[in-house]
């Protein structure tokens, strides 16, 4: 994470998914449209998104290929009204 000048901190998220053909990724801080925010594919079968987030917790889930799923890299879940489960980040 960098820190910028507004308080809002740079934080890359990435994922491994050398077969998917799309991924982005929505969260409270983009009003749930992964469509705002489109990852970036990477050598290796990486993907990389940097999205810059203001301090405090954060809940998300990455879109692939039009299919949501957790982020596999990070163990912080939380339940939500869906009856499934977002990943949380606090920055």
């Amino acid at each position: 994470m960098r820190n910028t000048n507004k308080g809002s901190k740079r934080f890359v998220f990435r994922l491994t998914a050398p077969d998917a053909e799309e991924v982005c990724i929505g969260g409270d801080f983009n009003g749930w449209n992964p469509q705002k925010h489109h990852f970036k594919r990477k050598p290796g079968g990486f993907w990389e998104k940097a999205i810059m987030l203001q301090p405090g917790r954060h809940e998300y889930k990455f879109r692939v290929n039009g299919d949501w799923c957790i982020d596999p890299a990070n163990n912080q879940l939380c339940d939500n009204i869906f009856g499934t489960r977002n990943n949380v980040i606090v920055v």
